[in-house]
């Protein structure tokens, strides 16, 4: 999931880390619009109120709004920022560099409204910041080295590709094409996904609360051990094979072997 990069990567690829992305990303935007009443994994809607509240002369609101724009551009930029400069260093540690700040800022969310949150106007406007920028890191690393085909924070533009991919798969030959096939399968697995982990989100917050974050900063630890369980699999073979094909022993081609002479069979 995190070792390739762009159109080195495979359909099941995105679809794992669209999948898993997307289902932590739509625990956080339920849970967020559930305790906050605000929208955390996408800026589509802050756009709008930030015209509003410009429209209205609320200059604080709109301030605070635009701050929540930008930590969201913020995140993104963060996250493709470590890709591109350390990428060609170490694949995994630069595409799993972002997922760990994300897990950090979640946690500390999680941390701070389950034993220190006091429902304060400014205490929700930090704490969604932090969040914007989370999902910001998020959906910045998915674009990034899925070549912009995995964006899993916000549901417009896929549902967008849905519409027009159902529409082409009304002729046959669009049916036909793997390629078209293989975007759909990834789509509509990051659409699930997203749609389930806020149907699970709001089911179990009725129950532990803020440590609905928890869950969500394991799913995404999870795409973390999974590739690093990876790596060393593949590296413990590779070097048992290196340690086998160095124990073997070298044998000697029949053609090379002389025969012993006539005398030496006769005693002689």
């Amino acid at each position: 999931m995190l070792r390739k990069f762009n159109n080195s990567r495979t359909i099941r690829d995105n679809i794992q880390l669209g999948s898993l992305t997307a289902f932590s990303a739509g625990m956080v935007n339920v849970t967020s619009v559930i305790i906050f009443f605000a929208f955390t994994s996408n800026v589509t809607g802050h756009y709008a109120i930030l015209a509003e509240e410009i429209s209205k002369g609320n200059w604080y609101q709109a301030a605070v709004v635009f701050a929540w724009i930008f930590m969201f551009f913020a995140g993104n930029f963060c996250s493709n920022l470590i890709v591109i400069n350390f990428n060609q260093k170490n694949t995994y540690a630069a595409h799993s560099a972002p997922l760990m700040i994300e897990i950090a800022c979640l946690l500390a969310v999680g941390t701070y409204g389950q034993f220190f949150y006091r429902e304060t106007l400014n205490e929700t406007e930090i704490m969604v910041a932090l969040m914007l920028f989370a999902m910001g890191i998020q959906n910045g690393l998915t674009a990034s080295i899925s070549n912009f085909s995995v964006k899993t924070t916000h549901l417009t533009g896929l549902t967008t590709d849905v519409g027009l991919l159902t529409s082409m798969f009304t002729k046959r030959e669009y049916r036909e094409d793997k390629s078209l096939r293989a975007r759909a399968r990834v789509l509509f697995a990051i659409a699930t996904s997203y749609v389930t982990g806020g149907i699970f989100a709001g089911v179990v917050y009725q129950q532990i609360g803020f440590m609905v974050f928890y869950i969500a900063s394991l799913v995404i630890g999870v795409i973390i051990c999974y590739e690093y369980y990876k790596i060393k699999i593949r590296k413990m073979v590779w070097n048992r094979r290196k340690r086998s094909s160095r124990c073997k022993t070298p044998v000697i081609p029949e053609q090379h072997i002389r025969p012993m002479p006539e005398n030496v069979h006769s005693g002689r």
